[in-house]
């Protein structure tokens, strides 16, 4: 199980399409920094793939006037959880 952080907005696709074609079905997707852009609705159909398995740190999306049901994002603490809970961290940038 591999944590993989996406912190690229919308604007890099190509980077986001790189992670997501590397991504099991184990894994996690964590939209950090300008990567919570990702989580818009204007994205939606991009993320279906990886339906149940994107988080959005809550703190960058609060940053950013990004406004998400709670349910789609995680604190620092969830974060830290996540990075224990899976065997490694892939960071997108």
């Amino acid at each position: 199980m591999i944590l993989h952080t996406l912190n690229q907005p919308p604007a890099n696709a190509a980077c986001f399409e790189r992670c997501r074609e590397a991504m099991s079905s184990d894994d996690t997707l964590l939209l950090i920094e300008d990567g919570v852009y990702w989580a818009l609705p204007a994205f939606a159909a991009r993320l279906e793939s990886l339906s149940g398995r994107v988080k959005v740190l809550a703190a960058d999306a609060a940053a950013r006037g990004v406004d998400l049901p709670a349910a789609h994002c995680i604190d620092d603490q969830a974060f830290v959880a996540l990075c224990v809970s899976h065997d490694k961290v892939v960071s997108w940038f």
